[in-house]
């Protein structure tokens, strides 16, 4: 949702800074999962300093695709490597929160964000193989950049269980809104 209404948005603010580091975009792909698999290790224990280093990783997340595009640099590899990474990130995120509620003992968040885990998963395979079928794929309430600041939000502010119970709806309604959005395109041309 805030791809498709902000798409490139960052990419004229950000330009003048993305001309002056001249480094591979992958570097910083990778650099920023590193940022965020700390993340992941610091939420469990320090829930503060994991929300700011999400925010952080989603900054650098954000930050390679402009460099790519600025200076010309992209390249299916990197867009490629970007989207594994990220699946891991969502992965080890939302392991992180996992294992938070388990140390506090609410195991009905444990499975909240196995669910949500689930949903995230199957939100990006709807995207790759209706793309696999030659078909566009960019719905949905809760694409990555909504998880992501979601979870910030959750660390940031203690409210840890509201917002995995939001995610875990809003992962699901978002996968239903990809199969139909799909069913209805294939239709249209049947």
């Amino acid at each position: 949702m805030i791809s498709a209404k902000l798409g490139h948005f960052f990419d004229r603010p950000l330009a003048s800074l993305a001309r002056r580091i001249d480094v591979n975009p992958n570097i910083i792909t990778v650099t920023g999962f590193m940022i965020t698999t700390i993340a992941a290790i610091a939420i469990p224990k320090m829930p503060l300093v994991g929300g700011i280093l999400i925010l952080i990783g989603g900054f650098f997340d954000m930050l390679d695709g402009v460099i790519a595009r600025v200076n010309m640099r992209t390249t299916n590899f990197g867009a490629f490597l970007d989207s594994v990474l990220d699946r891991y990130s969502d992965s080890f995120l939302l392991l992180g929160f996992s294992v938070y509620f388990y140390r506090m003992g609410i195991l009905s968040g444990v499975f909240l964000c196995f669910g949500t885990l689930i949903g995230a998963l199957i939100i990006s395979y709807a995207k790759a193989r209706a793309e696999g079928l030659g078909e566009d794929c960019k719905t949905g309430l809760m694409e990555r950049p909504e998880r992501v600041l979601l979870m910030a939000f959750a660390a940031l502010t203690g409210w840890v269980l509201p917002v995995m119970w939001a995610m875990l709806i809003l992962t699901h309604i978002t996968v239903i809104q990809r199969v139909h959005h799909v069913y209805r395109l294939m239709r249209s041309k049947a």
